[in-house]
């Protein structure tokens, strides 16, 4: 008999409580009562702003919010530094709203977000575009401990961009990647904004490269980023991957919301997040990037990923290492090479009423792994319209290697091209308890395969 999955209404009330939590955290009118759960319950009838209550703020009726654009603003600018003034702005006034205005900006830095800040834009019509990238050698050798580097050729380089340095390691030959800012310089001597922490020298074939996100955030929180066009230019611009860049990139953060934003052409990811935990992405549009549509990182917890658009990605969605008790539901994924993609310790999530069409290779995968220990196990796919996936010998939904304790139920397989070697769902060799159930499948040769 198969073990059951994890208990999806255990699992939704989970997710009811994060969302009570998130809901409580944003506010209510002074005239309206909070009830508070967790042991007694105690109402509050009058919430006010205390030093250091987070929980609990009134809903005022204003807050403070910077109006950017190309002109009519509190700050009249395109380049990243205007939008980064109006977020230094907001922020130190303990957060707000940075309003960008319509129009086209030219990005040649990331805007580094800070907590407790909107970013709202005004649709397709504020646009924010990486301006094209360019490389060089480093002339001199950098120690860890250096804050500069030496350009060999600095033409096309300038005070206040965003760059990539990228070496490979003396010891064991790997690539070393690491994000600054060059903030001064006396001819091709470059000051970053802060020290190297790697070993830059020319005998590993050091590079300096204007490659960045264009909005980016480390360690921060209740963050919103909503109604914004973003624009990777990736036919311009060299590949950077998802590990550290995208439209949007984000690294150790929590309570984000990510909402109607068009992530669009970026030679690497759309939108990435890297432990990052309680993140909502929503409505959104991620298209035409060569990396992933949508990158839950490693260690990401309780991800939302509902109503998106996904669209001509080399991965739609790609949940990365030790993704947990997350949600993709309700997305349109069209022409990514694969679609959604589960693997290394990814468990107890939910993949669910999403329509695939056009996949080039498969629909839903199973990563194979390192072993059993290290793979997807107690996930839910269910519900899902799957049409037309992979080549001719191709499985719409695969299970590779020591996957455990999956369920896959009432999942709709369509395939209109031809038969062919066509296969509905796979089961590898070595996976266990896999359950499905009142899974619809037509058009293909063969419905259900259990490997040997």
């Amino acid at each position: 008999m198969t073990r059951p999955i994890v208990s999806r209404r255990s699992f939704l009330a989970r997710t009811a409580g994060i969302t009570a939590a998130a809901t409580l955290a944003q506010s209510a009118r002074a005239d309206e009562a909070i009830t508070l759960g967790g042991g007694p319950e105690k109402l509050i009838t009058r919430p006010r702003a205390t030093s250091g209550d987070q929980a609990i703020e009134p809903k005022w009726d204003e807050r403070l919010t910077i109006t950017v654009g190309p002109k009519d603003a509190d700050i009249v600018g395109t380049s990243h530094k205007a939008l980064q003034a109006a977020v230094n702005y907001v922020a130190d006034l303990g957060g707000g709203t940075v309003k960008i205005l319509p129009g086209e900006y030219k990005l040649r830095g990331s805007v580094w977000l800070k907590s407790n800040v909107r970013i709202l834009g005004s649709g397709e019509d504020s646009l924010l575009i990486k301006q094209p990238s360019h490389s060089t050698k480093l002339a001199s050798d950098s120690d860890w401990y250096d804050q500069e580097i030496t350009l060999e050729d600095a033409q096309g380089f300038e005070v206040g961009d965003s760059i990539c340095l990228r070496t490979k390691n003396p010891h064991n030959g790997g690539q070393e990647v690491l994000k600054r800012t060059l903030v001064a310089r006396s001819g091709n001597r470059f000051k970053l904004d802060k020290a190297l922490r790697q070993n830059y020298w020319q005998m590993g074939d050091s590079t300096c490269w204007s490659l960045f996100p264009l909005l980016t955030g480390e360690e921060i929180e209740n963050l919103v980023i909503e109604n914004i066009c973003l624009d990777g230019n990736k036919k311009n611009n060299e590949n950077l991957d998802g590990n550290y860049a995208g439209c949007v990139f984000l690294q150790d953060c929590h309570d984000v919301t990510i909402r109607g934003v068009t992530a669009r052409n970026y030679n690497g990811d759309g939108l990435s997040w890297q432990i990052c935990h309680d993140v909502l992405v929503e409505n959104c549009h991620s298209h035409d990037h060569t990396g992933l549509g949508m990158h839950p990182g490693s260690g990401s917890q309780r991800p939302i990923m509902r109503n998106n658009t996904i669209e001509r990605n080399n991965i739609g969605i790609f949940f990365c290492w030790g993704v947990k008790y997350g949600i993709a539901e309700g997305n349109q994924l069209d022409g990514n090479v694969t679609s959604i993609s589960l693997g290394h310790r990814d468990t107890d999530n939910i993949v669910r009423k999403n329509v695939v069409k056009n996949s080039g290779q498969v629909a839903v995968l199973f990563r194979p792994e390192r072993g059993p220990t290290f793979c997807a196990h107690r996930n839910l796919i269910e519900e899902n319209t799957l049409i037309n996936s992979g080549p001719l010998d191709a499985a719409a939904i695969d299970v590779q290697g020591g996957t455990e304790s999956v369920t896959i139920r009432q999942n709709d397989i369509q395939e209109t091209r031809g038969a062919e070697q066509r296969i509905g769902i796979r089961i590898g060799a070595d996976t266990k308890d896999i359950t499905l159930a009142e899974n619809k499948i037509a058009g293909v040769a063969t419905e259900i395969l259990k490997m040997a």
